[in-house]
C-alpha cells in the first residue's frame, strides 16, 4: 500500500477526513529531483492518465520496486551487449583489405609462387636475349641467321658463360650463351675445347703418370 498524495489534494472535498490509501499496481519509471529517488507508478483501478511521481520514502511497496529495479539492470545489460555487437561489426567493416591474404586460398597461392631458381633462370634467358639482340635491336648472334664458323674465346663476366662466335662468310663475331651454343652447334663447342686440351707426363719414366688437362 502506498499514500497518494497527489489524488488525495484532487479528491480533497469528496474524502473522508482519514488520509485515503491506494495500491500500487505497477512501477514503470524512475529519476532523481533534488537528491531524491522518485518512481512513476501506475495505480490499481485507474488509467494511466493518473499515473504520478511518488518519492521513495512515501511507498510501501519492495516488491514491487526490487522487480522494476531488476528489470531495468537487465535492460542496461542487453543494451550494453547490443553496443558491443554493433562496434564490433563496424570495425571488421573498416579491417583494411590486407587482411584477406591471410586465407586459406591466399596462403595456398603464396606457396605455388615460382621458387628463386625459376625466377632467376628466367632473367637470365631475358638478358641473354637482349644480349643477342644488341643494344641497338639489331639481330646478334644467332638470331642474325648466320651459320656459325668457330668459338674463338669465352667469358663468364656476365655471370653467365658466353662463347664468341666467328661466323662464315664475314670478320664478324658475337657473345652467344654457352647454353644456346650447345644445343645450336655442340660439335663447334666440342673442337673448342679440344683445341684447349693437352696432354703432358709429369715424368719420364712413369709411363702411367699421363694426365690431361685444360
Amino acid at each position: 500500500m502506498s499514500k497518494k498524495s497527489e489524488k488525495d489534494a484532487r479528491n480533497d472535498q469528496d474524502s473522508d477526513p482519514e488520509e485515503e490509501e491506494y495500491s500500487v499496481e505497477e512501477v514503470l519509471d524512475r529519476r532523481d529531483k533534488n537528491g531524491k529517488v522518485e518512481y512513476y507508478l501506475k495505480w490499481k483501478g485507474y488509467s494511466h492518465d493518473d499515473n504520478t511521481w511518488e518519492p521513495e520514502e512515501n511507498l510501501d511497496c519492495p516488491d514491487l520496486i526490487e522487480a522494476f529495479e531488476l528489470k531495468r539492470r537487465n535492460k542496461k545489460e542487453e543494451d550494453k551487449k547490443a553496443n558491443r555487437k554493433s562496434r564490433t561489426k563496424d570495425e571488421e567493416k573498416k579491417k583494411p583489405v590486407e587482411d584477406s591474404l591471410d586465407t586459406p586460398l591466399a596462403k595456398k597461392k603464396k606457396v605455388d609462387k615460382p621458387e628463386k631458381e625459376d625466377r632467376k633462370t628466367k632473367d637470365d634467358d631475358k638478358k641473354a636475349k637482349r644480349k643477342t639482340l644488341g643494344d641497338d635491336n639489331k639481330p646478334q648472334g644467332f638470331g642474325r641467321g648466320l651459320e656459325p664458323e668457330k668459338i674463338i674465346g669465352a667469358t663468364d663476366s656476365s655471370g653467365q658463360l658466353m662463347f664468341l662466335m666467328k661466323w662464315k662468310g664475314t670478320d664478324e663475331a658475337d657473345l652467344v650463351p654457352a647454353k644456346q651454343a650447345n644445343e645450336t652447334c655442340p660439335q663447334i663447342v666440342i673442337r673448342f675445347y679440344e683445341e684447349r686440351l693437352t696432354w703432358h707426363s709429369p715424368a719420364a719414366d712413369d709411363e702411367k703418370g699421363v694426365t690431361a688437362s685444360i
